[in-house]
């Protein structure tokens, strides 16, 4: 995957020139919004703690495949990481709003990227780039890294090593660590266009004895091994900054509590809207190109898309499900928009719950019928492009609500991530 496409607006920080919560009864007291950024703060330290749990999980199922190479070793390591993208994609209603989150997201989440990075790509994927120096470099089959005019010792795949080749040269396709990393590592290129099947790399990739494939078995199994340790360490970071005492509940619960409920809406606004309807959706299917996909090695996209809008409406909603099956909730955005505005809260509900359904009919296409999300966005597909167009239109009509929730709750100078597949569709063929 090699085309990057970058957001038309991205706001981390949101600054409100007013707050006032409207009360459908004159001279009612507002609701207090602080116990609702408690709620926000439970539901995303939940998250990302179910995220690290899920990913400690993958990686005893890494080492276990590492330390014995084997088909099912592999298949069982795949598994694990499809397991942890469920929690770790409900996260992401947190990143637009939230600066601490957003200046660390691209360690665990960055995409596309540009594969031949790390490792060896079909021909078709090209030589060489004029925007990216490093575009096939292949980290694991060079232990010396010989880069316009620059030499890197790569003799040792470690942590350190992968961090400073991650965006290296400001290059966002230069994606060296993170899930989607692991994802090509386990997976490899998929290379299926809009037909069906995922990725194929061997078991015997990894094989360092006889049976290995694709060269250099055991550098690929460092790298796996490295940049699986980095997501854990990652994650720690973010679970920690969610803690009692961590940098962003320090924010919310010090900061002005508009400002708080502004960076829910910003998130719940611009994931919506520019991020998931826009850059990961509507692009890819007005190219039909499956390499717009956000889990493309895998073809796990369904699940990414059907997650992050669930992320959505539980911070709208103040509940959290973990995947220990223990409910986090409390008071919620939706009981501040109801006492401004009944007919608004349950405007939005109703949208939120529409994306849901929207969201349960792609997500069941590819789980029940075999028809993978690249396959849906196929130029030849006229019922699954229509499928995704009816999950994009719901989005879009959500973020429209979400904007009517900041209105009536005062919230002013919402600044929402835009695409161009949105707001200048003859843009993207240029």
């Amino acid at each position: 995957m090699s085309i990057k496409r970058t957001l038309l607006a991205t706001s981390t920080a949101v600054v409100c020139t007013g707050y006032l919560l409207l009360s459908s009864t004159p001279h009612a007291a507002a609701p207090d919004p602080r116990p609702v950024l408690v709620t926000y703060a439970d539901i995303a330290q939940a998250g990302y703690a179910d995220s690290l749990a899920s990913a400690e999980r993958m990686a005893r199922a890494i080492r276990q495949f590492l330390a014995v190479p084997s088909a099912e070793g592999l298949s069982t390591a795949r598994k694990a990481w499809v397991a942890a993208r469920e929690p770790y994609q409900q996260t992401e209603v947190y990143r637009f709003g939230n600066a601490v989150v957003d200046e660390w997201e691209g360690k665990v989440n960055a995409w596309p990227l540009d594969e031949g990075l790390i490792d060896y790509v079909a021909a078709s994927y090209g030589a060489e780039s004029e925007e990216n120096a490093f575009y096939a470099v292949n980290i694991i089959a060079n232990p010396e890294l010989n880069v316009a005019g620059r030499t890197i010792d790569a003799r040792r795949i470690t942590p350190g090593l992968l961090r400073s080749l991650h965006e290296i040269d400001d290059v966002e396709s230069n994606v060296a660590v993170g899930y989607h990393a692991i994802e090509f590592l386990l997976w490899g290129q998929d290379l299926n266009g809009t037909g069906p099947g995922a990725g194929n790399r061997p078991w015997t990739d990894f094989d360092v004895g006889s049976a290995c494939t694709g060269g250099h078995c055991a550098r690929r199994g460092d790298y796996l091994d490295a940049v699986t340790q980095l997501l854990l360490s990652d994650l720690k970071e973010i679970v920690a900054a969610w803690s009692s005492g961590g940098a962003a509940r320090e924010i919310l619960a010090n900061g002005p509590p508009e400002n708080g409920i502004a960076a829910i809406l910003t998130g719940m606004g611009s994931l919506s809207y520019g991020e998931l309807a826009g850059e990961r959706m509507r692009l890819g299917l007005m190219l039909h190109d499956p390499e717009e996909e956000h889990d493309c090695f895998s073809d796990n996209t369904h699940n990414s898309h059907y997650f992050d809008a669930l992320g959505i409406q539980n911070v709208y909603l103040g509940r959290y499900r973990s995947t220990s099956g223990r409910l986090v909730s409390g008071p919620s955005l939706s009981d501040l928009v109801k006492a401004a505005s009944s007919e608004v809260d349950d405007d939005l509900r109703a949208k939120l719950t529409a994306t849901m359904s929207a969201m349960t009919t792609l997500r069941d296409r590819a789980e029940n019928k075999g028809i993978a999300y690249d396959q849906m966005i196929g130029e030849n597909n006229p019922v699954g492009n229509a499928i995704v167009q009816a999950a994009v239109d719901a989005l879009v009509a959500q973020t429209r609500s979400i904007e009517r929730a900041a209105g009536v709750l005062g919230v002013d100078g919402l600044q929402l991530s835009g695409s161009d597949s949105l707001d200048n569709p003859s843009a993207v063929f240029k």
